[in-house]
């Protein structure tokens, strides 16, 4: 009988991962000893990061898509449907459109995170975000008009999808207004959760220089648990009250109801091993991405370099072979600090990121790359 890798969902990490199998399993695919297989819920593979430049005119939601037809190598058995349930113990998962189940013997969750504005009391009504393709649009349509007033970006959902966006957005914003000749008219404050401007410590230490010399007023210690949009005003939980006219909010992210009902994580975050990223809580599962509970950021070359160690690992496995790589906890980040400029960092579980300085060549070897992701997803680079 064939070993059965099942792998649900089709983001960055469910496709790097299928196509880097394929490419190890070929010979055995093409035998009939392996097989694998990819579901999907939709027809389309999107790359996120895109969003944060729909906002400014830059992208459109559309750049953010190509057919999962065309990504995917042929040797992976390509499922379009949704997973509604699965059942560690009889090694199987029930599909929306199908009264068949699909069985695996290995199984790795992909799905990645959603947003959920209304977590949030008046957020959904009051604010706005870039995490979709909708709240993207809505954004650039109400940018394109802003004019004067106060722009506040506010981080209330932590983990949230690619850690450093919040502070790409303000600061391309600024930089946005200021060539337009309206940032005199137009005041930004940018809002995080604890005692810094960033989760990461030298992150923090990069951006806030930056943003006193850009004139970005920096509020910590703020969590916002309600918006009224009549007012314009949040509120937080520490007391505080900050006007806006117009609010871009990190919405908080919700795991996978999936997850909470096969017994896989308690808050809908797959418990796992950090390094082999098998779940804690079941057998020959798995979990890549932003559903997984790692101790790194929710960002693509997490997803990324997660995939190719796991292939690594599965390939062992389907072969009989006791697998040896391990997830380190790798992950790359460009940081946009402009329009023309941009800085990296680099890190893992033990090695601390320090950004680098700005320059133009990284702000273009991010649009680059942005350009080249595809290659990312079909597994070439």
């Amino acid at each position: 009988m064939s070993e059965r890798i099942l792998i649900v969902g089709g983001g960055t990490a469910g496709s790097v991962l299928a196509n880097n199998l394929s490419d190890r399993l070929a010979s055995e695919i093409d035998a009939g000893e392996v097989e694998v297989t990819l579901v999907n819920d939709t027809e389309d593979h999107v790359y996120k990061p895109t969003w944060l430049y729909v906002p400014f005119g830059e992208k459109t939601p559309a750049d953010a898509r190509r057919p999962l037809s065309d990504l995917i190598d042929r040797r992976v058995d390509l499922e379009i449907d949704r997973v509604t349930a699965v059942d560690t113990d009889a090694k199987r998962v029930s599909l929306e459109n199908k009264t068949e189940e699909l069985a695996y013997d290995h199984l790795v969750l992909a799905m990645g995170t959603s947003v959920s504005p209304e977590e949030t009391p008046g957020l959904a009504e009051g604010g706005h975000h870039f995490y979709n393709p909708e709240g993207a649009t809505a954004l650039r349509e109400e940018l394109a008009s802003f004019t004067e007033g106060h722009l506040v970006l506010s981080v209330i959902g932590v983990p949230h999808m690619c850690p450093v966006a919040p502070l790409e957005f303000v600061l391309i914003a600024d930089d946005w207004f200021r060539e337009r000749g309206l940032r005199d008219d137009v005041e930004i404050t940018y809002t995080y959760p604890i005692g810094r401007a960033h989760g990461i410590e030298s992150v923090a230490e990069w951006s806030g220089p930056l943003m006193e010399d850009r004139d970005i007023n920096v509020e910590t210690f703020f969590n916002p648990e309600e918006v009224d949009p009549d007012e314009g005003v949040l509120h937080t939980v520490e007391g505080r009250s900050l006007e806006y006219d117009t609010l871009v909010a990190i919405p908080p992210h919700e795991g996978s109801d999936l997850v909470r009902e096969a017994g896989l994580g308690e808050d809908g975050w797959v418990d796992v091993d950090p390094h082999t990223l098998e779940a804690t809580n079941a057998e020959d599962v798995y979990a890549l991405g932003d559903v997984a509970d790692l101790p790194t950021s929710k960002a693509g070359s997490a997803a990324h370099y997660a995939a190719g160690a796991l292939a690594k690992r599965l390939a062992s496995v389907a072969r009989g072979e006791q697998p040896t790589t391990r997830y380190d906890g790798k992950t790359v980040c460009f940081i946009e600090s402009g329009r023309d400029e941009g800085t990296y960092i680099s890190f893992d579980y033990d090695e601390e990121p320090v950004p680098k300085e700005p320059s133009r060549l990284l702000h273009w070897s991010k649009l680059g790359y942005n350009q080249s992701y595809w290659l990312t997803a079909r597994g070439v680079l």
